[in-house]
């Protein structure tokens, strides 16, 4: 397991209604990342998201946030990846994770779903490929089913946002290792408190 990533994707609902929502986590990391590395988005309606890219350890990285709801990602994924002939070993997905608390993040190679309705999407428009790389970031479960759906298009606390913060700042730091396939480097810096 040391593929190099080609393509980095952060999940989000579009508008500013879903802004800053639990949900868009992943939009929020990615946007950070592109940020720290002045890295442009603009608009592409072929790939139905902001997409760009940068020379990243000497080669090609590609950024795509989609700009359609959740539940339909794969159509964005599916279509640039297809374009570009990435294949699904090559490909970082950035989510919010109910699995993991607040300040907990964790990077992950394959695997499924787990009931977030877009990686079930990105897994079917790869056809059925999960193989694909992953970074979960923690905001927590409401402790009922039934609240998951407010609770994950609500924003956070100050306190929660304060540990998503934190942890997201580690994420950043450990991006290079990630992106350059040191697989080990980033999972052991990232999920070892304290490095």
């Amino acid at each position: 397991m040391n593929h190099s990533i080609e393509l980095l994707v952060g999940l989000g609902n579009p508008g500013t209604r879903y802004a800053g929502t639990r949900h868009n986590a992943g939009e929020d990391f990615v946007s950070l990342f592109c940020q720290q590395e002045r890295i442009a988005l603009a608009s592409e309606a072929r790939f139905f998201g902001r997409v760009g890219e940068a020379q990243y350890g000497g080669k090609k990285l590609r950024i795509l946030i989609p700009d359609i709801f959740m539940n339909r990602s794969g159509q964005s994924v599916g279509a640039l990846s297809a374009f570009y002939k990435i294949d699904p070993n090559n490909i970082l997905v950035a989510y919010d994770e109910l699995d993991l608390d607040p300040g907990v993040a964790r990077f992950k190679f394959d695997g499924g779903a787990g009931g977030h309705n877009g990686l079930k999407d990105i897994i079917a428009s790869l056809g059925n490929q999960r193989d694909f790389y992953r970074l979960r970031i923690g905001i927590g479960h409401p402790g009922q089913s039934s609240l998951v759906s407010n609770y994950v298009l609500s924003k956070a606390s100050p306190d929660e946002r304060e540990k998503t913060m934190t942890i997201v700042d580690r994420a950043l730091h450990n991006m290079p290792h990630a992106l350059g396939g040191n697989w080990e480097k980033a999972m052991y810096q990232l999920h070892t408190k304290d490095t």
